[in-house]
Formats: structure tokens, sequence, C-alpha cells
């Protein structure tokens, strides 16, 4: 007969380093690893862990976008799940509005605990007293002006303990009751030229504990990472050095932030739109095709030019589509369209071949005039388009429909400066695409910048 196990504890589950980093007590803790490593899962599992022993304790936890900060709240739900926590209330705050920007996200526990996840902009960092978790800190929007915003709201032992020290009062025991807020800052380097290198640069000498797993040391922890296969499936030295072996390579910052997103949203702009739209003579429409086979969304984003501002009418997504069944869906929009911009790179090669013997090609130094800008996205290419798209939003020349997933896209995509001055943009693939929106509104308003043309003035 086999001998009861001894109490477990989800702690178990980690392997050793994951582990070492989530016991760590230290009030300061940062550490930069590989991707793929848990981040999200060790931060939530101390934050859930330390509910259980400090009763009526906070936790904010401080994502780069709303994306990541659900799937934080996601991992803390689960840690609660295997701790058979008793959850009180969960609530999201989106302004009043289902597809308005996350504001935070609040899970209230029976115990008095309570565990937010926000994605930090210095507006949401501000107000809190509470322990922290600074989630991918590199890649959040305005670092320095987060960490002045957060940092002094960790310096008050009194936070949180008022009810504690009342019933200490009642009893006529000390109400000297205090806490120490923690504060854990983890990431991916996210090049030199930001807030989380600087802290960890002098990470020791301003009194943090320290952690660095790469994915060299993660394998040897025993992690089932391929690293042989990630290498070559990544085909990127530079990349590959910074997120998986975690040496910075440059300086790198959001192309669109959330506010200048928030901007530039409004109900006039759609997602869609009816069928019999594409059969009216609609004028000045402009669409930009970022075009995908298989792993990543190909989008069909379709502005119209309203008076200067480019408005969204329909922002088309086709995953997992054949390439003639994608034809199909483009015919009728191409056609009502004045210009259209494809990406022609990679696959994107035998759709476009395909639509300009169909539509005719527009190469202005080839004096040609048809549809189809067939767009090379080598990295000239790239800097002139997002850079201009990124100016679009600035003088509010665009409408973008309030959507969460778009917002996402739009604020997916960084500028990156290599040491040489060298300028390029970089977007991480997740299982919503590689900002594919994104891409396809920048490939819509190069149609329209390269417009020949006339344009009918509308107001609208």
């Amino acid at each position: 007969m086999n001998e009861a196990p001894e109490k477990l504890s989800p702690k178990d589950l980690l392997y050793p380093l994951q582990r070492k980093f989530c016991d760590d007590k230290s009030q300061y803790k940062i550490g930069v690893t590989t991707r793929q490593w848990g981040k999200s899962t060790v931060t939530a599992l101390e934050a859930v862990h330390d509910c259980i022993t400090d009763v009526g304790a906070k936790w904010v936890c401080m994502s780069a976008g709303e994306r990541q900060s659900l799937e934080w709240m996601s991992k803390a739900r689960e840690m609660m799940s295997a701790y058979q926590m008793v959850i009180k209330d969960i609530a999201e705050d989106r302004g009043g509005m289902s597809e308005g920007l996350l504001r935070s996200a609040d899970i209230q526990l029976a115990n008095g605990s309570r565990i937010i996840a926000i994605p930090a902009n210095p507006s949401t960092a501000r107000g809190y007293s509470a322990n922290i978790i600074l989630d991918e800190f590199a890649y959040h929007e305005d670092p320095d002006a987060i960490w002045a915003a957060m940092f002094p709201g960790t310096a008050n032992q009194l936070a949180g303990t008022f009810l504690d020290r009342w019933r200490a009062l009642l009893a006529g025991e000390s109400t000297d009751i205090r806490r120490n807020l923690k504060v854990r800052v983890v990431s991916t380097f996210n090049g030199r030229n930001n807030k989380f290198f600087n802290l960890w640069e002098h990470a020791k000498e301003n009194g943090y504990s320290t952690h660095k797993v790469t994915i060299h040391d993660a394998i040897a922890d025993g992690m089932p990472l391929d690293e042989a296969k990630l290498r070559l499936a990544l085909d990127d030295s530079d990349i590959w050095a910074q997120e998986f072996e975690c040496e910075p390579m440059d300086s790198s910052s959001v192309l669109l932030p959330y506010d200048l997103i928030a901007k530039c949203e409004s109900p006039e702009a759609t997602t869609m739109v009816a069928p019999e739209f594409w059969g009216a003579a609609t004028p000045n429409l402009f669409m930009g095709i970022d075009f995908a086979r298989k792993r990543d969304l190909s989008v069909a984003w379709t502005d119209q030019l309203v008076g200067d501002v480019m408005q969204a009418r329909e922002v088309l997504e086709m995953r997992a589509m054949s390439t003639p069944d994608q034809i199909d869906l483009l015919r009728p929009r191409i056609r009502c369209c004045q210009r259209v911009a494809l990406d022609y790179t990679g696959p994107g090669v035998g759709m476009g071949d395909y639509l300009v013997k169909e539509f005719g090609e527009w190469k202005l130094s080839e004096h040609k005039s048809g549809k189809i800008e067939l767009v090379t996205f080598g990295n000239a290419n790239k800097v002139e388009m997002f850079t201009k798209l990124r100016m679009a939003f600035e003088q509010l020349k665009c409408r973008v429909p309030i959507n969460r997933l778009i917002r996402e896209d739009l604020h997916s995509i960084c500028r990156v400066v290599s040491p040489q001055g060298n300028i390029t943009y970089r977007a991480p693939h997740t299982d919503d695409g590689h900002a594919d929106r994104c891409t396809a509104k920048a490939l819509a308003e190069k149609a329209r910048t390269n417009n020949l043309g006339g344009i009918i003035a509308i107001v609208g």
C-alpha cells in the first residue's frame, strides 16, 4: 500500500528557478528572463500565495497592454482554483463601454484580499497603495512616467492595515501593524534605452534581489524547450539574442500608444458593412491587404476618405482561408476601391500577381495606372509606411473602430532603433496574429497617399 503523500502545494509544479523566484521574499525584486519561461505563472502564483498568508493583501499587476493584463489575470484565477480559494467578486471596468479600453480587472477574495490587473499607463498607475507587479515592464508605454506614478504608492507601510489595526485596538492589542509593500519587476529586454534596462543595470546597488534566466538556464532547469527548433524558426539572430539569451539589442518604443489610438477611435468607424455597400458607387475607398495563408490573419482594411480623414469602413479578417476563397471575397471590394496596396512579400507574391493580372498594377515609375500597388516589405518601405501611419494618428487624420482586438493590434508594433541609428519595426507573434490589422491599415494609408486619381471631398 502506497504511503499518503506529504501535503502538496501548487508551487511543487514549478521548475527550480521558477520556485526560487517565487519563494524570494525580498521587498524589491527584478527578473530578466527568456521568453516562454512562465513569468506570468510565477508572479501570479506569488501574488495568490501571498493573499492566503497575508489576509487583506492587495496586489496590482500592470501589464504592457489589455491582452497581457487579461492573460495575467487568467493565470491568477488558475492559481486561485489550485489553492481552492473562494472568490467573492470578479469585475472589469471599461468605462461603461463593452468595447472600451480596459481600465482594470479586479478579483476580490472572500478573505478580504484583492488582486487587480491593469494595462499600465501613467494615469492608471497612480493612486494604488499595493504590492506591485510590473509585467514585461520593458514594453510599457512611457515606463519612466509609470515608475514615477507607481513607486511612491508602495512606500506607505500602513496601506491596507486599517481594519487590522481597528480590530487590534478593540482587542486591546498593539496597533503597530505594518506591511512592507513589495515590488516585482519582470521582463524580457527591449533594448537599452528604457527604464527596465536602467533598473536592471543598477539593481544590486539599489537593493534589489536579481534573477536572470536565459533559454540555456531554463533548459538546464528541466523546461522542455527545443533551442534548435526555436532558433531556426525565428531566423533572426538579433531577436534571438535579446528575447531568448537576455542580451539587450538596442532601443525600442511603441509606435502607437493607447492615448494616441484613443484620440482616433470613433463610433463612426466600422469593422463591417452591409453586402450592398459593395454594389453601390461609393467614392474614395482605399484598401490595404496584409496577406497570410496559414499562421497569421489575412486582413483587408478599407478606409473611405471623408474630407481629409481616412475613416474605417470594413476590417475584413480571413483566417486559414485558401487563396482562391480570399480572392472571391476581395474581388467585389477591390472593384469599388480607387487603389489597393498589398503586401507583396513571401506568400503575398502569388496573391499580388493574380490581382495584378485581373485589376492591373499601379506603378508610377513605369507609367502603370491599374488598381493594385505591390509593396515589398523591405526595411525602407516599412519605415516610410509606419512613419506615415504614426503621423496620420498624430494629426487626427484617421478614424478607427472602437474595438479591443484592433486596439491591441495597433498597439503591438514597436519602433526599434539600433545603436547605429538604423530604424525598423517589429511586432510579436501571438495567437491573434502578427500586427496584421495594423499593417493592413498602414497599407490603406499608403494606397491613399499614392493615389493619382481625382478625390471627391465628402462631408460627414
